[in-house]
C-alpha cells in the first residue's frame, strides 16, 4: 500500500490556528460505516449518538510547555531546546535547534540561570541527552519557562496555554496535546455521564513522532515512534464490564485507540499495564478494541489518517475528507472534530 494513497488536497485556509471561544461549538462530521453516510452537527451535539452503557474512554496526559528557548553558556548564541523523554528527575532526551551548536560538554542557560542545562551525549538519530542544574521544584520553573510545543502547521502564538489541554489532564508528559479531547468541557462531560456513559481514563504521553510525515514510499517501510501509555486496573475492569453488558467502546481520539489496541487480546479483553507501544494500525487491520472514535481531521499521508482508514475504510474516509474540504471544515489540531461510527 503506498503513501500516496492517502493524499488529500488541503487548502490553506483550512488549517485552525486558533481554538474556538466555547470548545463544544466546534462542529462535527458524524460518519456511520454502516450506512455509508455522513451528517453535519456541532460537537455539543455527540450525545444523541451515545447510549447508556457505552464506553468512553479518554487519555488523561497532560502537555508539559517543553520548549525552552536559552543561550550557549560563553558564546550568547541562542538554542531552542524540545523535552521529548524523561529520563530521570533531571535527565532528559530533548531535540536542539540549531544542533551543530550543541556538543558534549556544552552548557545552556535558561531564564537568566534559573535553570541550566549540560548536553550529555548525541544520540541516534541526532536527540540530545541532557541534565538540569536548578534549585526548586522543575515543573514549576518549567511552567514559568517554557512554552507549549505547538504543531509546526500552527503559526499563531497561544495566548492561554490551557487551551492546549484537555480539560481532564492530568498526567504530565506529553509533547503535543490529544486533541480529540480539546472540544469536551466539564459540563458536556457531566451530561454524558448523567445519561449513563461510563468514563474511563487511560494515559498515553503523545510524542512529536506524532508530527512526523511518513516518508517511506511503501506504508509498510515506515517505522513508527514509540509512545509511553498507562492503564490501570480499575480504568480496564470498566472498560471490560461496559463490553461484557453489550456497550460499545468509544475511544477519544488516535491516542486512546493506539493505547486500547496495544493491550486487548484477541478476545477483546482489555489488559490492565504500562509500557512503550509502536503499533501501527492502518487497512487491514482487524480492531480488537474499539467500536466508535472521535476525532480531529488529520494531515495528508499521515499514519494517523492510515488509522482512521483502518476503522472506516480508505475509499469511505478519502470520502469524507474531499467532504470536508468542500463544506470548510477546520483541520487540525484546533479544528473541528469527526465521530466515526464503525459500529452504530
Amino acid at each position: 500500500m503506498k503513501t500516496s494513497e492517502f493524499n488529500f488536497d488541503l487548502p490553506e485556509e483550512l488549517i485552525a490556528q486558533e481554538p474556538l471561544a466555547d470548545r463544544a461549538s466546534s462542529r462535527l462530521l458524524v460518519a456511520n460505516k454502516q450506512t455509508g453516510t455522513t451528517a453535519h452537527r456541532h460537537f455539543y451535539d455527540i450525545k444523541e449518538y451515545l447510549r447508556a452503557g457505552d464506553c468512553l474512554v479518554i487519555n488523561d496526559t497532560r502537555v508539559l510547555p517543553a520548549r525552552l528557548h536559552g543561550e550557549r553558556v560563553g558564546t550568547g548564541a541562542h538554542i531552542e531546546v524540545l523535552l521529548l523523554v524523561r529520563k530521570s528527575i533531571d535527565t532528559w532526551e530533548v531535540l536542539v535547534r540549531p544542533g551543530k551548536k550543541a556538543r558534549p560538554g556544552d552548557r545552556i542557560r535558561f531564564g537568566d540561570g534559573r535553570l541550566e542545562a549540560e548536553i550529555l551525549e548525541v544520540i541516534e538519530g541526532g536527540n540530545r541527552i541532557i541534565r538540569f542544574y536548578f534549585e526548586g521544584v522543575f515543573e514549576q520553573i518549567l511552567d514559568e519557562l517554557g512554552e507549549m510545543p505547538l504543531p509546526p502547521y500552527i503559526t499563531h502564538r497561544l495566548e492561554d496555554k490551557e487551551r492546549y489541554q484537555t480539560v481532564y489532564a492530568k498526567h504530565d508528559g506529553s509533547a503535543a496535546a490529544p486533541t480529540a479531547g480539546l472540544h469536551f468541557t466539564p459540563e458536556l462531560l457531566q451530561e454524558i455521564e448523567a445519561m449513563g456513559v461510563k468514563i474511563a481514563h487511560v494515559t498515553l504521553h503523545v510524542g512529536l513522532g506524532t508530527f512526523r510525515p511518513v516518508k517511506a514510499e511503501d506504508i509498510l517501510d515506515h517505522e513508527m515512534h514509540s509512545e509511553y501509555y498507562v492503564v490501570e486496573e480499575e480504568q480496564a475492569a470498566q472498560i471490560n464490564a461496559a463490553r461484557k453488558a453489550g456497550g460499545r467502546i468509544i475511544a477519544v481520539g488516535t491516542t486512546s485507540t493506539r493505547t486500547l489496541e496495544s493491550v486487548t487480546d484477541e478476545n477483546g479483553i482489555v489488559h490492565a499495564g504500562s509500557g512503550w507501544t509502536k503499533i501501527f494500525i492502518y487497512p487491514g487491520y482487524t480492531f480488537h478494541a474499539v467500536d466508535a472514535m472521535i476525532t480531529n481531521f488529520h494531515l495528508p499521508e499521515s499514519t494517523l489518517i492510515m488509522l482512521v482508514s483502518a476503522l472506516m475504510g480508505k475509499d469511505f474516509i478519502m470520502q469524507i475528507y474531499q467532504e470536508a474540504v468542500q463544506k470548510k471544515y477546520r483541520f487540525f489540531s484546533f479544528g473541528d472534530a469527526c465521530l466515526f461510527l464503525a459500529k452504530p
